[in-house]
């Protein structure tokens, strides 16, 4: 990790400008603008005047891992959530067919039932790291999964979002819908 983006990084965490920066460690404002553009790079003492100022380790300013890591672990938990939200709610609604057929009664709606519960935990896991990164749109989930963290930092059409959210529930329903009819005919009990 750069040092450049690491300064910029922890300087707007602590709601300072450049100036304001260059100020509280004693050097001009361009000093501070040629280290985040990597023009140039701190000497050991304005680094730990950093350190002091954001109340950082030398070794997270001068790395930065701490926030990448964290960022690829949330990464790599998004896929996977959402592979096994997708799994557990395919299986559920297949499964419906199934328990119809050799179930007397209601009781055996009980494996569909606990197969789409974990489907909707996964489903809230997903939800959960988008609301910390705050993705909402398919694009802002693609760019996520694809660089780790939102580019496009465009404002929101909110008719379009919503229209978006409307398409995507009523086109997962359709899908369960079908699938379940599917497994219903293939059971014989459509």
């Amino acid at each position: 990790m750069d040092v450049g983006n690491q300064i910029r990084y922890f300087r707007k965490e602590n709601n300072l400008s450049q100036i304001e920066l260059a100020e509280k460690i004693f050097v001009s404002s361009q000093t501070i603008s040629n280290w985040e553009n990597e023009r140039s790079y701190p000497d050991l003492h304005n680094l730990i005047a950093l350190t002091v100022l954001f109340n950082v380790s030398l070794d997270q300013l001068v790395k930065g891992d701490i926030k990448i890591m964290r960022n690829v672990v949330d990464h790599s938990n998004m896929y996977n959530y959402s592979k096994m939200m997708l799994i557990f709610l395919l299986l559920a609604v297949i499964s419906f067919g199934a328990a119809m057929k050799f179930s007397d009664g209601w009781f055996g709606m009980l494996v569909p039932l606990i197969l789409w519960m974990m489907g909707m935990y996964y489903a809230i896991k997903v939800d959960q790291i988008k609301k910390k990164y705050d993705v909402k749109t398919y694009n802002e989930i693609i760019d996520y999964m694809e660089n780790g963290m939102k580019t496009d930092l465009a404002p929101r059409n909110k008719r379009k979002f919503i229209l978006e959210e409307v398409f995507t529930v009523v086109g997962f329903s359709l899908v369960a819908v079908i699938l379940v009819l599917l497994s219903m005919f293939i059971f014989g009990e459509l």
